[in-house]
């Protein structure tokens, strides 16, 4: 999915528009109006007509339509407000446009605030971009962003690559099931590996089986017979630039369509389960980015590509697994896969003893009962690296809540019978225990786990104005600067 070219035009003379139907003008927080603002009068009746003060289109731009025919938005961009703030009234400004569909935007940032001009232009693209759709009709994408403002084109180059990165994330996770299969998904990364240079394996079902991986094979057997596991494989990518002194294990859940298995989903919480593989995703928007950056760290990313399908051949209640590190796992419940995927993945990504280990997944019912969908829920391995989760979730404006994990919540997930169960069929505090479990498949290696329950928020989220956020990418950039610094 391509995105909008950019174009550089330089500050406005004189506050004078340029020729074209939709602008954006992104004014500082003041308590009135620009004296040379372009229509200024019409601007001053709609205020009144709407009883607000100037200074509220800091928090709810408006647009209004021109003699000419030009459609211009206009907001105040508060540099004291949160980023999230910041992000969602540019977001909203941006659309009272965009649900137009115009192939070309402008956006002029008056003054010389750096960050207003770069979290517009990110927003505009993001949102310019139309997701995959089979409409005969799909909607048009934007085809020119117009920026007029104190930044230059190379400014914008990590911009453009954020963009990018957040929009395959998105591009991936909406793609219909019977799309994005396991084997198609392959297909996908092989050709995005090429595209790169990044060095790719595929650990295939039946090698994987030899290795002893049996808790992501429990999974994949429910998809074809027990020895092909259709397709499923665990795909590692490895970045290795010059000068890199760090090394990160990114571990992405690649669920491509979750039913539950024999614990089979009832239809209302089936429907959109072919987004089960979000995870991995965000883990290929990171690796996108971190390359195209050119950041010194060395990158091995693993995507634990399956289904969970239900068929003679799934895995049931009380099957007893080993896990490729020798764990044994008594199975209670199938649609806890997720899990049980990640667990050979984690054990994979350990070996290469990585300095850190984060891992991505959409995993838990609870969490989202916990937090909705506007956060994601995150654990960590100390506390050094929960405030580092905290404060990239603040700075990316993608927020992320640290949740306990202690050592009081194993007696739960005990087995008479295994080493490990599953999890629990209470259902409480699901999301913890999950993080308790993973943890035995972590090598004690420096850990995050990122339950991603703001993967998906109906109406958008922050910069985002698609249901399909990409949260994650963004968090995980500035996770990764603060955590190299």
């Amino acid at each position: 999915m391509s995105l909008a070219t950019l174009h550089c035009h330089g500050p406005l003379s004189a506050m004078k528009l340029p020729d074209l139907g939709h602008i954006l003008l992104i004014l500082p927080v003041a308590k009135e109006l620009p004296g040379d603002m372009p229509a200024r009068e019409q601007w001053l009746a709609v205020l009144r007509r709407r009883d607000m003060k100037p200074g509220e289109l800091g928090k709810t731009p408006l647009a209004l339509d021109l003699p000419d025919g030009q459609r211009l938005a206009c907001v105040m961009f508060d540099a004291a407000a949160s980023r999230f703030e910041q992000l969602t009234v540019l977001r909203k400004a941006v659309m009272l446009l965009l649900d137009e569909a115009p192939r070309e935007l402008a956006i002029c940032v008056q003054g010389d605030d750096t960050a207003a001009a770069l979290d517009a232009v990110y927003t505009a693209l993001v949102n310019g971009a139309i997701l995959p759709t089979r409409k005969k009709k799909p909607a048009k994408s934007l085809v020119k962003l117009h920026f007029y403002g104190n930044v230059a084109l190379e400014g914008f180059a990590p911009v453009l690559i954020m963009a990018s990165a957040n929009t395959l994330t998105r591009e991936l996770t909406v793609m219909a099931p019977n799309e994005l299969t396991p084997r198609e998904y392959r297909k996908r990364i092989r050709s995005l590996s090429k595209q790169q240079d990044w060095k790719l394996e595929e650990y295939d079902y039946k090698r994987l089986k030899k290795m002893g991986a049996g808790a992501f094979c429990a999974v994949a057997q429910g998809s074809g017979s027990k020895d092909d596991g259709d397709d499923a494989a665990i795909v590692h990518l490895s970045y290795r630039p010059r000068g890199a002194k760090r090394l990160v294990a990114l571990v992405g859940k690649g669920i491509c369509f979750d039913t539950g298995g024999h614990n089979l989903k009832p239809a209302k919480y089936m429907a959109g389960m072919h987004e089960d593989m979000n995870g991995s995703a965000v883990v290929l928007g990171m690796l996108q980015a971190i390359s195209e950056l050119g950041l010194p760290i060395a990158v091995d990313a693993w995507l634990a590509i399956a289904h969970n399908h239900l068929s003679p051949h799934a895995y049931k209640q009380n099957d007893i697994v080993t896990a490729m590190n020798g764990t044994t796992i008594e199975i209670v419940h199938t649609d806890a896969e997720g899990r049980m995927v990640l667990a050979d993945a984690l054990t994979l990504a350990a070996r290469g003893k990585p300095d850190l280990i984060v891992d991505f997944a959409t995993l838990t019912g609870s969490m989202h009962a916990a937090l909705g969908n506007r956060y994601c829920g995150v654990f960590a391995s100390d506390d050094m690296l929960a405030a580092q989760a905290v404060a990239a979730g603040r700075s990316s404006s993608e927020r992320v809540c640290v949740f306990p994990m202690d050592a009081d919540y194993e007696p739960d997930l005990e087995s008479k019978v295994a080493d490990i169960k599953q999890c629990t069929l209470e259902g409480e505090a699901d999301h913890i225990l999950a993080a308790r479990f993973l943890k035995h498949f972590s090598a004690n290696r420096p850990w995050l786990h990122v339950d991603l329950s703001a993967s998906s928020c109906k109406g958008g989220l922050g910069a985002v104005a698609t249901d399909v956020t990409g949260f994650g990418v963004g968090w995980g950039m500035h996770l990764l600067r603060a955590w190299m610094s």
